[in-house]
């Protein structure tokens, strides 16, 4: 999984978007995508904005110390051995190009679903943990702030362990998010992906200020994000 995620950075996942509006600058991994998208989708009564390959919500703004929220790792339908994609939580990448990012990515590529914990601090590679991981388990993720310094946090609730780094870094601080996303743009059937004790600076993340994103996915599939309520919300893999 490792060299297959590496492969991905290396190559720079841009190109497979595009014409997307509009990218960054030659991301790597799962780094920054996107700027303000245009197409809209109907979902529970509201609108989403098209995520290109992201989905999830995205708090705008300035100034960003920190952000948190938990999920469950699901088992995974592999479509094809090009499906590859990542629950995160992070600091920036959305209309910039820094990005503090830590999840699990889950990777079809041998045929069947290998999961495997990261965090990213573009323009770097993406760094891969060891520690094992399985569907099922439950994750909680945190970035947080001070000053030029990110300590970035993932801890698998299930198995027990945790991994944490604190680096110096030049951020721009202007958004904070919950996605899932795919560099290949194709997307495994996750079923859903439900995101609980979503926290922006402290405080439970309610949408205000925000955009919610639904990705476009292979073979006319969508993931599409639900409405936030006390911090929670779903992301569900449905045919468009």
């Amino acid at each position: 999984m490792r060299a297959r995620l590496l492969a991905f950075a290396a190559a720079g996942a841009a190109t497979l978007l595009a014409g997307a509006a509009p990218a960054l600058a030659t991301p790597a991994g799962f780094a920054p995508q996107h700027s303000n998208h245009v197409k809209h989708h109907s979902v529970g009564g509201t609108f989403n904005q098209d995520g290109g390959n992201w989905s999830g919500w995205v708090s705008q703004g300035s100034g960003f110390s920190s952000v948190s929220a938990s999920w469950t790792e699901p088992a995974v339908t592999c479509n094809s051995s090009n499906d590859l994609y990542a629950p995160w939580v992070g600091i920036d990448g959305y209309g910039s190009q820094s990005v503090e990012q830590t999840g699990v990515a889950t990777d079809c590529s041998s045929g069947s679903p290998n999961y495997q914990a990261w965090y990213e601090m573009y323009p770097d590679s993406p760094v891969y943990y060891d520690n094992p991981v399985q569907a099922g388990d439950n994750f909680t993720a945190s970035v947080q702030r001070s000053g030029t310094n990110y300590t970035l946090t993932i801890t698998d609730n299930t198995a027990g362990w945790t991994q944490h780094v604190t680096k110096s870094y030049n951020g721009a601080n202007s958004s904070a998010e919950f996605i899932l996303e795919s560099p290949t743009g194709a997307y495994p059937n996750f079923g859903t992906v439900t995101f609980t004790g979503a926290k922006v600076d402290g405080s439970t993340y309610t949408g205000e200020g925000g955009v919610a994103l639904d990705a476009s996915n292979n073979s006319g599939f969508e993931d599409q994000t639900g409405q936030i309520s006390n911090g929670s919300f779903d992301v569900n893999y449905v045919q468009e």
